[in-house]
Order: C-alpha cells, then sequence, then structure tokens
C-alpha cells in the first residue's frame, strides 16, 4: 500500500514552495482589498475584476492550510484580508452574493449564481475556525440557510429558462453541498449533516446515475429521469469524479463500504470513458449517447479535471487497495505534471487543447484561482503521505 507514498514529497513541495507563495506574492491586492485573480503566465494582473467564489475558494484555502498544515500568520492575514472584503462588498441587502464586483467593490454581476453563496459560507465556516470570531461564524451559518432557502431555484429571477417547458435538475448543486456540508458539520451540527447527507447522496448516486451505463449526467428531471435533450445528455467527466472523493469522504464518515465501492465503481467507468484514447487527458464535456455537444470546448483539457480525479484515485487506492486506481492516478500523474505545470514559471496552466498544449497561458481568470490546484495538492499529500 506504499507504492504511490514516493508522490507525496512532490505534491507537498509543489503546493507550500511554488503555488502557494505564487498566490501569496501576486493576488493581493494591497489598496482595495481582495485579490486578483486574473494573472498572465508570470504573476503580472491582466484584469481586476473580483469574482465572488475565487475571493471565497482563496480565502478558504488560506484558512484551511491555517488550521490543517501550520499556524503561520501570513496564511491567516491573507485569509483575512480577502474575507474582510467579502464582508463590506460581497453581498446585496437579501444576504445573496453578487457573482462578481469591480477592483472598489462596485456590484458588476447580479447574485445569479448560487456557487458564490456555496463558496462564501465555506470560507468563513473555516476562518471561523481559524480566527474564533463570531461574526464570520453567523456570515457562514446565514449564508448556509440562505442556500437552503435557494437551492430548489437556485438562480430565481434571473433564471433564463422558461417556467414549466423543461424543467432540469443540476448535478453541482448536490454534489457541492455534500462536500460543504462536511466541511460546516463543527457548525451546522452532526444531526443536521445525517439528515441532509442521507437525501445528497441520494440524489447523486442515484437520480443523476444512468443506471443503463453506469456514468453520471449533468443534468435530469425533478424526478430523477432521463431527458433526451443536449441538457439531458450530458457528461462532465471531471463533475463525477471530484463528487467520488467527496462520496468516500461521507463514506468514511459513516463507515459505509458499500458507498466506498460504488463511489471507485462510477470513478472508474467515468474516466475509462472520459479519457482521450487519441491524446491522453480527460475530455471536458461528452454527450453519453455519443451526440455532438453544445459546448465547443468539449474536447479541451483543463486543470480541475485532472487534479480532482488524482483526488479520487489517490482516496480510493488508500482505502480499498484497488489496482485500477493505482494504475490510473500513475497515468493521470504522469500527464498532468507533464502538461500543466509550467516548467518556467510557478503555478499551472489552467486550458490546454486536445492535444495537451496550453491554449491560454494564464494562471488565473475569470473561472480558475487559488483553489483546486492548492487543495488538490494538499488532498494529494496528505492521502499519500
Amino acid at each position: 500500500m506504499n507504492e504511490l507514498k514516493k508522490y507525496a514529497v512532490q505534491y507537498q513541495k509543489e503546493l507550500l514552495e511554488s503555488v502557494i507563495p505564487f498566490w501569496m506574492n501576486h493576488s493581493k491586492d494591497p489598496d482595495f482589498g481582495g485579490y486578483f485573480t486574473c494573472l498572465n503566465r508570470r504573476g503580472e494582473v491582466f484584469d481586476t475584476d473580483k469574482f465572488i467564489w475565487l475571493q471565497g475558494r482563496e480565502v478558504w484555502i488560506f484558512s484551511m492550510l491555517y488550521n490543517k498544515v501550520e499556524k503561520k500568520q501570513e496564511w491567516l492575514n491573507m485569509a483575512l484580508h480577502g474575507a474582510e472584503f467579502l464582508k463590506k462588498h460581497g453581498m446585496d441587502a437579501q444576504g445573496n452574493w453578487y457573482f462578481s464586483l469591480t477592483r472598489e467593490g462596485k456590484p458588476l454581476v447580479q447574485p445569479y449564481n448560487i456557487f458564490s453563496d456555496c463558496f462564501a459560507a465555506m470560507a468563513y465556516s473555516e476562518l471561523y475556525k481559524a480566527s474564533g470570531n463570531e461574526e464570520y461564524k453567523q456570515i457562514a451559518l446565514n449564508t448556509f440557510s440562505n442556500i437552503l432557502k435557494r437551492q430548489e431555484n437556485p438562480k430565481g429571477l434571473y433564471n433564463k429558462s422558461y417556467p414549466g417547458s423543461r424543467p432540469l435538475k443540476n448535478f453541482a448543486l448536490p454534489m457541492i453541498m455534500c462536500n460543504l456540508s462536511l466541511i460546516m458539520e463543527d457548525l451546522l451540527g452532526a444531526a443536521f449533516v445525517n439528515e441532509a447527507v442521507q437525501h445528497l447522496v441520494k440524489e447523486v448516486m442515484e437520480d443523476f446515475l444512468d443506471k443503463e451505463s453506469g456514468l453520471i449526467l449533468e443534468n435530469v428531471t425533478p424526478e430523477g429521469k432521463f431527458s433526451d435533450s443536449f441538457e439531458g445528455r450530458l457528461m462532465n467527466p471531471g463533475h463525477t469524479n471530484e463528487s467520488m472523493w467527496f462520496m468516500m469522504d461521507l463514506a468514511v464518515r459513516n463507515n459505509d463500504k458499500y458507498l466506498i465501492d460504488k463511489s471507485i465503481q462510477i470513478l472508474l467507468r467515468s474516466t475509462e470513458n472520459g479519457w482521450d484514447k487519441k491524446h491522453g487527458g480527460i475530455f471536458y464535456f461528452l454527450d453519453i449517447k455519443g451526440h455532438p455537444v453544445q459546448q465547443l470546448e468539449w474536447d479541451q483539457k483543463l486543470w480541475w479535471v485532472h487534479i480532482e480525479t488524482l483526488i479520487s484515485m489517490a482516496k480510493g487506492y488508500r482505502l480499498t487497495g484497488n489496482e485500477a486506481c493505482k494504475n490510473w492516478f500513475e497515468t493521470i500523474h504522469e500527464y498532468t505534471w507533464r502538461h500543466f505545470k509550467d516548467p518556467e514559471y510557478a503555478e499551472w496552466f489552467g486550458y490546454l487543447n486536445r492535444q495537451g498544449e496550453p491554449l491560454l497561458e494564464l494562471k488565473g481568470g475569470k473561472w480558475k484561482g487559488c483553489f483546486h490546484i492548492p487543495r488538490g495538492l494538499y488532498e494529494i499529500w496528505k492521502i499519500l503521505d
């Protein structure tokens, strides 16, 4: 079971000596607060807009490192720097978190995206554990309560679908809620998490699971049925693979061997189905029936898809000794470090073309920030150590 342990030091070193210093050195906005995330290959700022979910994710990363790796004051200060900016500018009058702000903190895009709220709750709950500040605890709990109120209709008045025409529920929210509930268990209480998780696991592992193929769909009807449409046929192997390590964490918490085994089974099937047999790497989007997808970026290789799959494979191997998890870990590790890691500058490329060449040389933007890579490096270091 120690065959993968040799990688632990590599992931630890990359986290602490390369990736975290990159964000420490380049993302902090000293004048207006919060973080810059639009950073080019060398870490220079190319756009100053601030995206709430990336702000929240960065607060969480530095709080988590402070709580779990080392009580470094500079990490706590970095988390507080982002949290204070968010507290001042991030919410509308009803407590919904905007999607984006100007550099100074003026709202740019309305709170149509519930994931801003999810990552704000995650950020403030972790920062409360680090700082003991009761105000942060209250923000986390209020935000979580708001998520629960909005979860049936996350976009609310910003929903562009015509009411009742083709109602679909999306995989991303229940998937994130599984992880968020575990992270916030200290604040929410075990009884609440027990009840919430039971429903969420059923949704993830039954409603969204296509029984015939054993693959997870991105959208199903409210009753958990297949919809033969662009949205209903859509698969995102990265989402599936990320959610399976959330499932494994819940299974460990509840001592549920069946859930561990089922998670690994879905993980392996998703990876085999999503792997590009011609060029290597995992596709971004696929159609379950093999039809063309709407997303023109379907064949791109993305940073988060690969690092999240590595976490799941490492976890699956650690928990069960499954050789297929080990073999996939080594295959994806080799692809990821060869193609995503920048050989000259710190941090990793985010977007590759199908052939594995960088499409954009940015290290951060509207969607990529200080989250998947550092979280993944931390998780894999700890799993394999």
